[in-house]
């Protein structure tokens, strides 16, 4: 059984064992000037280099492990519309029309996503299919609401209703009250499509970088960016850290919890077994607040997470810690060997909306962060508008972000965690009393 590793090198995770390509990129041993300086190589980062680079400018992009290294690589691999939770509630900072640009953004992005799969050729087990899993009655009604506000959108894609008698059609599982089927919204192989995604940039101009861990940053209308052997001095700097941003930047960090999520995959599964868990190889997840996902692999295997801790600890078993969540769901595999068990860090903020926008101090930093959950599509998103604002110098998108304020999470760094986790056990309760 493979178990998570935390150096430089990727987890031993499903990903890491079945990647492609993992193309290696040099460490920066010189000093650089260039129009961009991008710091994070995964899905923030990468994407934003790319469409620097397309727009003209040269970028320069480090990371300090490896590409993909963090949750870009190690992810559920769900790409689902959205954009954190629902963003009607932030109408009293955008307005309605904000509310219908982020509405459309939430569909948009997932598009932009499987553009950049077919038009650049990434090969990344893209499968379109996700459904919604309702754990009670009343989810299962709000699924109804949904539907209606999609079709209200204009949404292009099939959705469906599945009704408790139904879920059989969609999982082989008795826990659900429901379902809502969505085609426009689907999985894929995650570390294979940012490290494509590299290929490309790198195609493009793009100087990367890796095991470039950047240890300051000197402000100025020119930004320094000091690494251990090199220097890269940039008219604009991209932040794109998120969960391991630290102290490089704490104006940022203390925004944003680092919130550990986990999964485990099953050998492979005969083609019987593995079509009738989900008929129709589907993306799955659910409605708790500690909420599971999971889909087939490829190569049918059952890849299970969820279970987001909040206290800055790791399980020391991961796969001992999820595997009765699989079972509960799916008592039928208990005789199912694990082979890969891994966690990593998400960016949680306190409001479940992404942070994209630029330093009021520094204004040339750019930042994108926070996604939540949601960071396989929103990625995609916020790069085009971090790109736009730097090129043009002008955003409406990125402004429309930048108006939803964020609070800094409570208690500095050694309390974040701890007060978090007491948070989320008083939602929990009240899910479980309710």
């Amino acid at each position: 059984m493979n178990n998570v590793n935390g150096n430089a090198q990727h987890a031993r995770s499903y990903y890491a064992a079945t990647a492609r390509r993992q193309a290696d990129y040099p460490t920066l041993e010189q000093d650089l000037i260039a129009d961009v300086c991008v710091i994070g190589g995964g899905f923030t980062g990468v994407n934003t280099a790319i469409e620097l680079a397309r727009r003209g400018l040269s970028v320069v992009l480090l990371e300090g492990r490896r590409i993909g290294w963090g949750a870009s690589g190690r992810n559920g691999g769900q790409l689902i519309r959205g954009i954190g939770h629902e963003v009607s509630g932030f109408a009293r900072y955008v307005g309605q029309e904000g509310v219908a640009y982020l509405q459309r953004a939430g569909i948009e992005s997932v598009e932009v996503v499987g553009r950049r799969v077919q038009e650049d050729g990434i090969d990344c087990d893209l499968r379109w299919g996700f459904c919604e899993l309702a754990n009670t009655p009343a989810q299962y009604a709000a699924f109804q609401a949904e539907q209606q506000s999609l079709e209200a959108l204009g949404y292009r894609h099939r959705t469906r209703l599945y009704g408790p008698q139904q879920m059989h059609e969609v999982v082989a599982s008795k826990v659900y009250a429901g379902g809502l089927l969505d085609m426009g919204s689907g999985h894929l192989h995650p570390l294979d499509l940012v490290q494509g995604e590299a290929r490309l940039a790198a195609s493009l101009g793009v100087q990367v970088f890796e095991h470039s861990t950047v240890l300051e940053l000197v402000h100025g209308p020119t930004v320094q960016v000091r690494c251990a052997r090199g220097s890269v001095r940039a008219g604009s700097l991209v932040l794109a850290c998120n969960a391991h941003l630290d102290d490089l930047e704490p104006r940022l960090s203390g925004k944003v919890l680092p919130a550990g999520s986990y999964i485990i995959t099953t050998e492979p599964l005969s083609a019987p077994r593995a079509a009738g868990l989900i008929p129709q190889n589907l993306a799955l997840c659910d409605q708790k607040v500690g909420l599971d996902y999971y889909r087939l692999t490829a190569d049918r295997r059952l890849l299970f997470g969820g279970a987001c801790h909040y206290s800055g600890r790791d399980p020391a078993d991961i796969a001992g810690y999820m595997l009765p969540k699989l079972l509960k769901v799916f008592p039928q595999l208990a005789d199912v060997r694990i082979d890969f068990q891994w966690g990593g860090k998400i960016g949680i903020t306190a409001n479940r909306f992404p942070q994209v926008g630029r330093l009021h101090q520094h204004p040339n930093v750019f930042y994108a962060q926070g996604y939540s959950g949601h960071g396989v599509n929103v990625t995609h998103w916020t790069a085009k508008l971090l790109a736009e604002a730097i090129h043009a110098g002008h955003s409406q998108g990125l402004d429309i972000f930048s108006k939803v304020p964020h609070m800094t999470f409570p208690g500095g760094p050694a309390l974040r965690s701890p007060l978090l986790a007491l948070g989320m056990l008083w939602y929990r309760l009240r899910e479980l009393l309710g």
